[in-house]
């Protein structure tokens, strides 16, 4: 029996690639290691989507890049031929913050504050746009999520060679509220590469650069913005529109009302405007460069899941994705996660045959956070159970590719 296990990492305890090969243990114990198994790690754009690149025959790069207030960090990227994916939290997110998990630093909290939403940049991501550029990559996938700054991709700019400059010539410091200054940008060092290149802005967000859907009014104060900050940085984004419709042109303009332009504290406006990036659900660009729809062809089930299965998920989420394509290869699938706050209808509605909540093996939700790894082993024993109760039947079924296909569309009893 074949089973594809395409997960979601459980955001705070594990990651994709680490949840799947927890489920294969647990599945491999109760079936006699007589599965084949194909693990295919998955994300929605966001943090996560480097790993399932890496899983889907991608080359991990690394290099030493800005971080978001400036420190030095060493960042990864993923290649395979031409094609490059760029998680950008990896350089410019939250996590990466002074003191933050994956900083590699100590000292402060890591926690984001007013400071650091005003002054917060995205250059680092410019500058691992162009190490992919280095490696010979022309398609970029740049999967947005976790930003730490509101800067509208100034610094993404910056580290493609653009200088924006104040009424005296001289170069703005970073951030979002320094764009309050500029005067113009100086385009003359933008990387001539660009030119052949053609770029994916994975994202499901939708909100616009400016006003209250923007994203210094939605996102800021996850950032760290005060009421204050977040009319700050409303007011110097909408400078920055003006300055750069003056330098490129109307397209500038009509980039800020782009659904997807607040993605990423606006990285997503200089990606449709300057760049002329194509928004796509992050969801179905994971899925398109993973080749999980032809990776399921003979499976008898397929697994995902992340930590939290809850209303937010069937907008779109990993999980969501994931049962569409497996309904469209007529597999049944089952999801595991930390919690769940489905109700069964909800649950059915969404095409999954059972959820696999920790929960209902241990109530207390740290616990499940601490001890996922031999939790979803657990779990992964218990499909297994059912996976090989189901055993005899199969071998009782013409072992042709055509009645493959047609016993996949049978009840699994999950």
């Amino acid at each position: 029996m074949r089973v594809v296990i395409a997960p979601d990492k459980f955001k705070g305890s594990l990651s994709a690639p680490d949840v799947a090969r927890h489920l294969e243990t647990g599945l491999q114990a109760a079936t006699g290691h007589n599965l084949d198994v194909i693990r295919i790690p998955v994300a929605d754009g966001g943090e996560g989507t480097l790993d399932a690149a890496v899983g889907s025959g991608f080359t991990r790069r690394s290099v030493v890049v800005s971080g978001p207030t400036g420190q030095r960090i060493r960042a990864e990227f993923a290649v395979r031929g031409r094609e490059a994916v760029i998680e950008m939290a990896a350089a410019s997110g939250l996590a990466v913050l002074p003191g933050g998990a994956g900083s590699g630093e100590g000292g402060s909290s890591g926690r984001p504050d007013s400071a650091t939403a005003k002054a917060a940049t995205s250059l680092g991501t410019g500058e691992l746009i162009r190490a992919a550029l280095d490696a010979g990559c022309r398609q970029i996938i740049l999967g947005v999520g976790g930003s730490a700054n509101t800067d509208g991709g100034a610094g993404v700019l910056q580290g493609l060679g653009a200088k924006l400059l104040d009424a005296d010539g001289n170069d703005l410091p970073p951030g979002g509220a320094a764009l309050a200054r500029l005067d113009r940008i100086d385009f003359s060092g933008f990387d001539s590469r660009l030119d052949d290149a053609r770029f994916i802005l994975a994202s499901d967000v939708d909100n616009p650069l400016l006003g209250t859907e923007g994203a210094p009014a939605i996102f800021g104060p996850q950032k760290g913005a005060t009421p204050e900050d977040v009319a700050t940085l409303d007011a110097a984004l909408a400078h920055f529109v003006d300055v750069l419709s003056a330098e490129i042109g109307p397209r500038a303009r009509k980039a800020a009302d782009a659904p997807g332009a607040g993605a990423a504290g606006g990285v997503g406006y200089a990606a449709i405007a300057v760049l002329a990036a194509t928004r796509r659900p992050g969801i179905d660009v994971v899925l398109e460069f993973t080749g999980l729809a032809d990776r399921l062809a003979g499976a008898d089930l397929v697994i995902t899941g992340e930590g939290s299965l809850d209303e937010q998920s069937l907008l779109g989420k990993t999980p969501m994705g994931v049962a569409r394509a497996a309904a469209r290869a007529g597999v049944p699938v089952v999801a595991v996660c930390g919690r769940t706050t489905l109700t069964p209808g909800q649950q059915k509605d969404s095409g999954f045959r059972q959820v696999y909540p920790l929960t209902s093996l241990e109530a207390k939700v740290e616990i499940c956070i601490a001890e996922a790894g031999p939790l979803l082993e657990q779990l992964g024993k218990h499909i297994g159970v059912e996976l090989a109760d189901l055993a005899p039947a199969h071998a009782a079924v013409d072992s042709t590719p055509s009645a493959n296909i047609a016993r996949t569309k049978e009840p699994l009893n999950v």
